[in-house]
């Protein structure tokens, strides 16, 4: 089964490009002379053209299971600090700002959001605070990092005909979430309907990503779990740092994809650290189908320790941004040594418990689980050079 993100090509042109583009070959006037599908953009096409979209690579490659990206592991020596072998789990500054996060071969990170029991975020906490346990089994935390480490995030924007009324108002929150994340983050776009479309590749550009977010045209069924999947794909092939997460905004439940909910979970946790936010716009929904929808949203987020929201109208997706944006710059990386062989492969759980002085409860965010794969050695993550 293939799965691709497929690039969208300008809606409104004008005239007199609408003319260049009928002249300039049977090629492109092939290509559009299908209103009812989105073209996709040849490699061939000029770069320098600006009639027509940024070229975005294909993902029409199904993977199961998917190896986490490692794009600078031939940069590793370059970037290498100069003050000496760093320890597993521990962040080491290099040349040109560039930090690289260590693990070894039996490593396993963690993306950890704890928050007391008044819903408050904690941020200081020590790596003696934190207790993990693997299949039941007591684990040696190696490491605690709490830093506000770059992101590769992919935003997924249901572009269903139901979304129509709603797409002003989530562009505009998505764009919020955008501007309140780390400057060095990343994102791409994703508008998804029985078909997902990569309007916008990664990039750190806000006009560029407000841009994606307009393509919508907000027609046709609700394919989400392909349109994850696709999206787990572009992370794999093109996404820079090692924290990873996904925004997934819809207003109802799944109807069209060829992939279950089951297989599109097993996609994203094969991807060891990323995390799964959704928002559910389900206020004006059916009972059945606000059931199937959230049950599913939630099992995405809860799966890989992130949070679904569900907002009582679509005034509230605003605040939920600035959450999301919030969690996300708030996490702890818990590093520790697996007791049993990645080499063993297979499922395992895991679960992370906080005790610390001056709070009575505090509650941990973290996947439920992971798919053991022989890990990179060495991942890069970006990071500003610190006043």
């Amino acid at each position: 089964m293939k799965l691709a993100l497929l690039t969208h090509t300008i809606r409104q042109t004008p005239l007199a490009a609408l003319v260049l583009l009928c002249c300039s070959g049977d090629h492109l006037f092939a290509q559009n002379s299908a209103p009812s599908v989105r073209p996709q953009v040849s490699a061939a096409q000029p770069a320098n053209d600006p009639t027509r979209p940024e070229i975005q690579p294909r993902l029409d490659i199904d993977r199961d299971p998917i190896p986490s990206p490692d794009p600078e592991e031939n940069n590793s020596a370059s970037t290498a600090a100069s003050s000496g072998p760093a320890k597993p789990g521990e962040v080491q500054k290099g040349q040109g700002g560039m930090y690289t996060l260590h693990a070894n071969v039996d490593e396993v990170l963690l993306n950890c959001s704890v928050i007391d029991d008044k819903g408050r975020t904690v941020t200081d906490l020590n790596p003696n605070d934190f207790r993990v346990w693997e299949d039941g089994v007591p684990q040696t935390v190696n490491s605690v990092l709490h830093q506000d480490l770059p992101v590769s995030m992919g935003i997924l924007v249901d572009n269903s005909g139901s979304m129509r009324d709603k797409r002003a108002v989530i562009n505009v929150a998505a764009l919020k979430l955008l501007r309140a994340s780390n400057p060095l983050d990343t994102a791409f776009i994703v508008n998804f309907s029985d078909r997902a479309f990569l309007d916008q590749g990664f990039t750190s550009d806000l006009v560029a990503l407000n841009r994606g977010l307009s393509r919508s045209d907000s027609q046709g069924t609700t394919a989400m779990y392909d349109a994850v999947a696709a999206s787990a794909d572009e992370l794999v092939k093109h996404a820079k740092e090692r924290k990873q997460a996904l925004l997934i905004i819809t207003d109802g439940a799944d109807n069209a994809s060829r992939l279950t909910l089951a297989q599109a979970i097993r996609r994203v946790q094969n991807l060891g650290g990323l995390v799964v936010y959704t928002i559910g716009l389900l206020f004006d929904v059916d009972q059945h189908e606000s059931e199937r929808a959230k049950s599913a949203l939630e099992s995405l987020s809860d799966e890989t320790g992130g949070i679904a929201y569900f907002p009582k109208s679509l005034a509230d997706v605003d605040n939920i941004a600035d959450e999301v944006a919030r969690d996300i710059r708030n996490q702890y990386v818990v590093d520790y040594r697996s007791t049993k062989s990645a080499s063993l492969g297979g499922y395992r759980t895991v679960h992370v418990e906080v005790k610390a002085p001056n709070y009575d409860k505090l509650i941990v965010r973290t996947k439920k689980g992971y798919y053991a794969q022989p890990p990179q050695r060495t991942q890069q993550v970006t990071q500003a050079e610190k006043q």
